[in-house]
């Protein structure tokens, strides 16, 4: 099993849960974060004076799936989450040794 982790613009979030969910995929963990990229924040106009905001917000996403389909995950958050501009984000690739379920006791390793 594998856990995609995906950081994408929070406007961006509809689309990439639509995508994921023409593709097959419907469980994910959403987290509301901040962070920043290679854009290193923003410049925002404010009562006529310019603001620099450092940190971002950004949502994160996080979809476990067997290792066979991490391309048709990565596939569809891509398909959601393009704007072609700076800040569209990134995905991540992790092993996950063995998932548990609470309610049944049942152990998922692969």
């Amino acid at each position: 099993m594998k856990l995609v982790k995906a950081i994408i613009k929070p406007e961006r979030l509809d689309a990439v849960k639509s995508a994921l969910e023409e593709a097959g995929f419907f469980g994910m963990t959403i987290t509301e974060v901040q962070g920043r990229g290679e854009q290193k924040g923003i410049s925002l106009q404010y009562r006529g004076g310019t603001i620099e905001v450092d940190l971002i917000p950004k949502i994160e996403m996080e979809i476990v799936v067997k290792a066979e389909k991490v391309p048709q995950v990565i596939e569809a958050v891509k398909k959601g989450a393009y704007t072609g501009k700076i800040g569209d984000g990134r995905i991540f690739v992790l092993p996950i040794e063995e998932s548990i379920k609470i309610r049944t006791g049942e152990v998922i390793r692969e």
